[in-house]
Protein backbone atom coordinates (compact mmCIF):
# COMPACT_ATOMS: atom_id res chain seq x y z
CA UNK A 1 0.00 0.00 0.00
CA UNK A 2 1.66 3.48 -0.90
CA UNK A 3 1.31 6.12 1.05
CA UNK A 4 2.43 10.13 0.49
CA UNK A 5 6.07 10.91 -0.14
CA UNK A 6 6.50 7.50 -1.46
CA UNK A 7 6.61 5.89 1.96
CA UNK A 8 5.07 2.01 1.76
CA UNK A 9 3.11 1.26 5.20
CA UNK A 10 4.02 -2.35 6.51
CA UNK A 11 1.91 -4.78 8.58
CA UNK A 12 3.28 -7.95 10.42
CA UNK A 13 2.19 -9.92 7.31
CA UNK A 14 2.99 -9.11 3.57
CA UNK A 15 -0.16 -7.49 1.97
CA UNK A 16 -2.69 -8.77 -0.07
CA UNK A 17 -0.82 -7.41 -3.23
CA UNK A 18 1.80 -9.23 -2.16
CA UNK A 19 4.34 -6.74 -1.05
CA UNK A 20 7.09 -8.51 0.70
CA UNK A 21 7.78 -7.64 4.51
CA UNK A 22 10.80 -6.11 5.70
CA UNK A 23 13.36 -6.43 8.85
CA UNK A 24 12.57 -4.88 11.96
CA UNK A 25 15.19 -2.87 13.77
CA UNK A 26 14.88 -6.04 16.17
CA UNK A 27 16.21 -8.68 13.62
CA UNK A 28 19.33 -6.39 12.82
CA UNK A 29 23.15 -8.14 14.46
CA UNK A 30 22.96 -6.79 18.18
CA UNK A 31 24.65 -3.52 18.84
CA UNK A 32 26.88 -3.87 21.65
CA UNK A 33 25.45 -0.21 23.10
CA UNK A 34 22.75 1.22 21.18
CA UNK A 35 19.28 0.52 20.11
CA UNK A 36 18.23 0.07 16.09
CA UNK A 37 16.60 2.45 14.66
CA UNK A 38 14.35 1.86 10.94
CA UNK A 39 13.23 4.04 8.78
CA UNK A 40 9.97 3.77 6.81
CA UNK A 41 9.64 1.58 3.96
CA UNK A 42 10.17 3.78 0.82
CA UNK A 43 9.31 3.31 -2.77
CA UNK A 44 12.30 3.59 -5.27
CA UNK A 45 16.02 3.81 -5.33
CA UNK A 46 17.65 4.56 -1.65
CA UNK A 47 19.98 7.85 -2.01
CA UNK A 48 22.94 7.34 -1.70
CA UNK A 49 22.59 3.91 -3.58
CA UNK A 50 24.92 1.54 -1.81
CA UNK A 51 28.53 0.78 -2.77
CA UNK A 52 28.74 -1.81 -5.55
CA UNK A 53 25.26 -3.10 -5.92
CA UNK A 54 23.71 0.31 -5.92
CA UNK A 55 23.84 0.82 -10.55
CA UNK A 56 22.20 -2.00 -10.20
CA UNK A 57 18.94 -1.27 -8.63
CA UNK A 58 15.77 -0.62 -10.52
CA UNK A 59 13.45 2.55 -9.82
CA UNK A 60 10.74 -0.28 -8.93
CA UNK A 61 12.57 -0.99 -5.54
CA UNK A 62 11.57 -0.71 -2.07
CA UNK A 63 13.75 0.14 0.82
CA UNK A 64 14.36 0.59 4.65
CA UNK A 65 17.23 2.10 5.90
CA UNK A 66 18.81 1.08 9.90
CA UNK A 67 20.68 3.26 11.93
CA UNK A 68 22.08 3.05 15.50
CA UNK A 69 22.95 5.80 17.95
CA UNK A 70 26.60 5.35 16.77
CA UNK A 71 28.91 4.22 13.50
CA UNK A 72 26.52 1.27 12.44
CA UNK A 73 23.79 1.36 9.43
CA UNK A 74 21.93 -1.00 7.46
CA UNK A 75 20.08 -0.90 4.34
CA UNK A 76 17.17 -3.43 3.07
CA UNK A 77 16.22 -3.02 -0.42
CA UNK A 78 13.82 -5.41 -2.27
CA UNK A 79 12.47 -5.56 -5.80
CA UNK A 80 9.62 -8.13 -6.75
CA UNK A 81 10.51 -9.10 -10.42
CA UNK A 82 7.90 -9.78 -13.21
CA UNK A 83 8.76 -13.57 -13.56
CA UNK A 84 10.89 -16.12 -11.68
CA UNK A 85 13.68 -16.13 -14.17
CA UNK A 86 13.94 -12.20 -14.07
CA UNK A 87 14.66 -12.73 -10.41
CA UNK A 88 17.50 -15.11 -10.95
CA UNK A 89 18.45 -13.08 -13.27
CA UNK A 90 18.71 -10.14 -11.64
CA UNK A 91 20.34 -11.89 -7.98
CA UNK A 92 22.82 -13.46 -10.13
CA UNK A 93 23.70 -9.83 -11.32
CA UNK A 94 24.27 -8.57 -8.12
CA UNK A 95 26.41 -11.68 -7.09
CA UNK A 96 28.76 -10.64 -9.70
CA UNK A 97 28.49 -6.57 -8.57
CA UNK A 98 29.41 -7.99 -4.86
CA UNK A 99 32.16 -10.67 -6.58
CA UNK A 100 33.93 -7.67 -8.28
CA UNK A 101 33.19 -4.99 -5.35
CA UNK A 102 36.52 -4.58 -4.22
CA UNK A 103 38.22 -3.88 -7.61
CA UNK A 104 35.14 -1.45 -8.36
CA UNK A 105 35.84 0.42 -5.10
CA UNK A 106 39.48 1.15 -5.59
CA UNK A 107 39.00 1.96 -9.35
CA UNK A 108 36.00 4.51 -8.42
CA UNK A 109 38.12 6.29 -5.80
CA UNK A 110 42.16 5.59 -6.21
CA UNK A 111 42.41 7.26 -2.47
CA UNK A 112 41.09 3.76 -1.42
CA UNK A 113 41.89 0.45 -0.37
CA UNK A 114 39.25 -2.83 -0.52
CA UNK A 115 39.70 -6.13 0.39
CA UNK A 116 36.66 -8.69 0.09
CA UNK A 117 35.66 -11.96 1.32
CA UNK A 118 32.87 -14.33 0.18
CA UNK A 119 31.02 -16.05 3.26
CA UNK A 120 29.55 -18.60 1.69
CA UNK A 121 25.54 -19.80 0.44
CA UNK A 122 23.06 -19.88 3.09
CA UNK A 123 20.16 -22.61 2.37
CA UNK A 124 16.85 -20.29 2.82
CA UNK A 125 14.66 -20.76 0.35
CA UNK A 126 16.21 -20.15 -3.39
CA UNK A 127 19.33 -19.53 -1.48
CA UNK A 128 20.67 -16.30 -0.14
CA UNK A 129 24.95 -15.06 -0.18
CA UNK A 130 27.20 -13.07 2.18
CA UNK A 131 30.49 -11.07 1.01
CA UNK A 132 32.24 -8.71 3.28
CA UNK A 133 33.83 -5.54 2.08
CA UNK A 134 36.59 -3.66 3.89
CA UNK A 135 37.98 -0.32 2.88
CA UNK A 136 40.37 1.79 3.70
CA UNK A 137 41.11 5.32 2.42
CA UNK A 138 44.42 7.60 2.15
CA UNK A 139 42.97 9.98 5.21
CA UNK A 140 42.70 6.63 7.81
CA UNK A 141 39.20 5.58 7.57
CA UNK A 142 38.59 2.00 7.72
CA UNK A 143 34.97 0.74 7.21
CA UNK A 144 33.52 -3.30 7.04
CA UNK A 145 30.03 -3.73 5.36
CA UNK A 146 28.47 -6.94 4.64
CA UNK A 147 26.23 -7.63 1.86
CA UNK A 148 23.75 -10.49 1.66
CA UNK A 149 21.73 -11.16 -1.56
CA UNK A 150 18.46 -13.62 -1.57
CA UNK A 151 15.91 -14.68 -3.61
CA UNK A 152 12.61 -16.59 -2.90
CA UNK A 153 10.59 -16.92 -6.07
CA UNK A 154 10.41 -13.80 -7.91
CA UNK A 155 11.16 -11.47 -5.00
CA UNK A 156 15.10 -10.33 -4.67
CA UNK A 157 16.19 -8.61 -1.35
CA UNK A 158 19.75 -6.92 -0.52
CA UNK A 159 20.87 -6.58 2.81
CA UNK A 160 23.77 -4.55 3.97
CA UNK A 161 25.34 -3.65 7.66
CA UNK A 162 28.49 -1.70 7.96
CA UNK A 163 30.36 0.33 10.62
CA UNK A 164 33.68 1.54 11.41
CA UNK A 165 36.45 -1.01 11.56
CA UNK A 166 37.93 -3.85 10.21
CA UNK A 167 36.85 -7.99 9.29
CA UNK A 168 37.02 -8.61 12.79
CA UNK A 169 34.49 -6.14 13.88
CA UNK A 170 31.96 -8.03 10.98
CA UNK A 171 28.85 -9.56 12.70
CA UNK A 172 29.27 -12.59 10.50
CA UNK A 173 27.17 -15.14 12.03
CA UNK A 174 24.30 -12.67 13.12
CA UNK A 175 24.26 -10.99 10.04
CA UNK A 176 23.87 -14.54 8.39
CA UNK A 177 20.86 -14.46 11.18
CA UNK A 178 19.72 -11.57 9.69
CA UNK A 179 20.29 -12.70 6.28
CA UNK A 180 17.91 -16.07 6.59
CA UNK A 181 15.40 -13.78 8.69
CA UNK A 182 15.16 -11.44 5.26
CA UNK A 183 14.58 -14.24 2.67
CA UNK A 184 12.36 -16.03 5.01
CA UNK A 185 9.84 -12.55 5.18
CA UNK A 186 9.75 -12.13 1.66
CA UNK A 187 6.74 -14.37 1.56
Amino acid sequence: MAATAGVVTTATAASASGTPRFLSASQLPPHPSSPWYAGPVTAGQPDPLPMCVGGALPSISVHRAYHTDLDTTALQVTVVERSVQRAKDFAALLRKDLAGCAASVMKEDPEAKATQKYYGRLPVEEGAYVYGVHTTTTWGASDINLFSVGRDGNVVTVVRWGQMGSYRNAQVADFKKTTVTAVNKLR
